[in-house]
């Protein structure tokens, strides 16, 4: 071991990251300068190809600390990705390779956009998870075609965040052997000492969680080095405890908070570049270092081809299949004959027939398959079946299926009620923003929830996930939406949720002549000289067909619209608008929600103005007006016409 050359490598990341950060006058500088010994030794037991970053066997690098990006963007340009120095100089500007916090498919070597702390390692975990299903898959007794490692630092801040504990728990159970937490161990956070409000012990912590345990010194190449060779043997998942100085090499700021979210300033910069005898003038590089950190490219080419033995051809098609998923090999269920059906018996329906055809297709629930009904019958646990018990951790949850859904081999789903897609929210947030086909299946959807009352009625959650950009939410009305949704949803590559009823719901007939639901909204009722719309989507669209049925028996001609997925109905065309909405007709939005976008098209809405209460669901939509009375009356008072009593004797719908 060269400990001259390691330490010009560190140096040369210590000052990199100094300087990039100082220009820009902002960003983190703390814990790359800490962490920069334990990077360089990484660097030569990391399995990847800045050629390739794409290898499917590649070694992943998760970084949870992403506020840190000055190391990650550091070791990119040292290990040859692509990036420049006038990348690193244009670090945290407009349009630059370089944002505040890296993100994936912004810049080449990303492997996930973790953003919020803590999201990282449960990221880690998921790539974790999809390694082992992929190997279990693909692997055969002589050709490991997958048999990588996940790597992940952390600090102190992901640690203390409760999404950590949900994914590190899951990990020990599942003795996720190839997943190794690197926690950079330096007792500072922005407001000072973690004693201040942390007093655990970590590795005890850990130890409980049946996770294999190292504590090093971060700044002794030896025992750095020693504990990445012996994780490489580890039989569950393993956390080097790295006992580090924040700041490290920044003079009289070493070890000081100050280090942690400012610039150090260049006069503390240069000071600390002469003591080590480094160059002084900004973004120099040391030659030697910069060639050592290059062989990455050479040893990732022979990498790729280091399989002992080449892999039977039915480990190929394995791969090939996992890789390219054919959806047009699904048989999709038809429910034209089914009088009701809950929209939530028919998505297990759907996930059954899309897991059967797909063999990267898996996925599970937070303690909830029975309710959500989300088993894949027959097919098995996870790592070797694709039902995945993630038990009640809904936040590990989604941030671990949106790493399994970049891995590359898996499709993931993840379920739960509504209302507890709150506690997902910024790992639902991080695959809006990141473009991550992640299926959530959200069910017990409004007040239909009934007697579990206010506290389990989901009534803004409508609201919040349509306003988030690139997040497509569908509520279908019932079963046959359900299946045109999820043609349409597995074509995007976003995120999509499916939004599903507790109680049954009426079958329409399966002939929609008057748009497309792939294209978020569709007429269902059309009539010649309406004055009316009525938009709805999920159990509200059956009630407001039968409005207008009165409604037009009083002489009131009404278009009917179903909405099963607003977002997408945004994003069409001003022609198409009109052609579902008449602009020459007062609109009326009916929704068992909050449901205030729906103002963007309708004159009146009607809504939820509480958060709802015990009962019945039945008993509840009447209370709160999601009745066909009530529509009648809502459309009498928007047209200005006298609601008159009217008989029915039948209605077409």
């Amino acid at each position: 071991m060269n400990k001259e050359l390691l330490k010009k490598e560190a140096n040369t990341i210590r000052f990199l990251s100094a300087d990039m950060i100082q220009k820009a006058n902002s960003g983190h500088p703390g814990a790359p300068m800490g962490l920069a010994d334990i990077a360089v030794v990484l660097s030569r037991h990391l399995n990847h190809n800045p050629k390739n970053p794409n290898w499917i066997n590649r070694d992943r690098l998760v970084f949870s600390g992403g506020h840190a990006s000055a190391l990650i963007y550091s070791l990119l340009y040292l290990w040859g990705y692509g990036l420049e120095i006038e990348d690193l100089k244009e670090f945290r500007q407009l349009d630059s390779k370089t944002p505040g916090h890296p993100e994936f498919g912004h810049t080449k070597g990303i492997e996930i956009t973790t953003g919020p702390l803590g999201q990282g390692v449960a990221n880690a975990v998921g790539f974790a998870m999809a390694k082992d299903y992929t190997a279990n898959k693909v692997n055969s007794e002589t050709c490991k075609i997958i048999d990588h490692k996940v790597y992940c630092f952390c600090g102190d801040g992901d640690l203390q965040e409760g999404i950590s504990y949900e994914a590190c728990s899951l990990a020990g159970r599942l003795k996720l052997k190839d997943l190794v937490l690197i926690y950079d161990s330096n007792h500072i956070t922005i407001e000072g000492d973690t004693a201040i409000a942390w007093s655990e012990d970590v590795a005890k912590r850990f130890e409980a969680q049946d996770w294999d345990v190292i504590k090093i010194n971060g700044h002794c190449y030896e025992e750095i080095d020693k504990a990445f060779t012996k994780v490489k043997e580890a039989t569950k998942p393993t956390i080097i405890i790295a006992n580090t100085i924040i700041g490290k090499g920044a003079m009289e700021l070493e070890g000081s908070a100050k280090t942690h979210g400012s610039p150090l300033g260049a006069d503390i910069i240069k000071a600390a570049k002469e003591k080590e005898g480094y160059p002084t003038e900004p973004f120099s590089i040391d030659k030697e270092a910069l060639d050592s950190f290059r062989e990455a490219i050479k040893a990732g080419e022979e990498r790729n081809h280091l399989i002992k033995q080449a892999p039977l051809p039915e480990q190929e098609e394995a791969l090939k299949l996992l890789l390219n998923p054919d959806f047009s090999k699904i048989e999709w269920p038809n429910f034209s004959e089914s009088s009701e059906m809950a929209t939530r018996d028919s998505n297990g329906i759907i996930l059954n027939a899309i897991a059967k055809a797909t063999p990267s297709f898996l996925g599970g629930s937070a303690d909830l398959a029975p309710s959500n009904k989300t088993e894949l019958k027959d097919m098995g646990d996870f790592p070797k079946g694709k039902n995945i018990h993630f038990g009640i951790r809904e936040h590990s949850m989604a941030a671990i299926t949106n790493a399994m859904a970049l891995y590359g081999t898996t499709i993931p789903f993840n379920a739960t009620f509504f209302v507890f897609s709150d506690y997902l929210k910024p790992a639902a947030r991080v695959a809006a923003l990141t473009g991550i086909k992640n299926y959530f299946i959200w069910t017990h959807d409004s007040i239909g929830v009934g007697e579990d009352g206010p506290t389990h009625e989901p009534i803004e959650q409508l609201s919040q996930f349509r306003a988030l950009p690139n997040f497509y939410v569908w509520r279908p009305a019932d079963a046959t939406e359900n299946v045109e949704a999820w043609k349409k949803a597995l074509e995007m590559n976003a995120p999509n949720a499916f939004v599903l009823s507790r109680q049954k719901l009426k079958t329409l007939k399966p002939k929609r002549d008057f748009g497309e639901v792939s294209r978020g909204a569709y007429i269902v009722k059309k009539r010649e000289g309406a004055t009316v719309t009525i938009m709805a989507s999920g159990s509200e669209l059956m009630p407001s067909l039968q409005a207008a049925c009165y409604l037009e028996k009083m002489g009131v001609k009404a278009n009917v619209v179903s909405v099963p997925c607003f977002d997408l109905f945004n994003e069409q065309d001003r022609e198409y608008k009109e052609a579902v909405i008449n602009p020459d007709t007062k609109v009326l939005a009916v929704e068992a929600a909050r449901a205030l976008e729906y103002y963007k098209y309708a004159d009146d809405v009607l809504g939820m103005e509480s958060f709802g209460a015990s009962a019945p669901a039945d008993k509840l939509f009447e209370k709160f007006g999601f009745t066909i009375s009530n529509i009648k009356q809502r459309v009498s008072e928007l047209i200005g016409v006298e609601n008159r009593p009217v008989t029915i004797n039948d209605c077409t719908l």
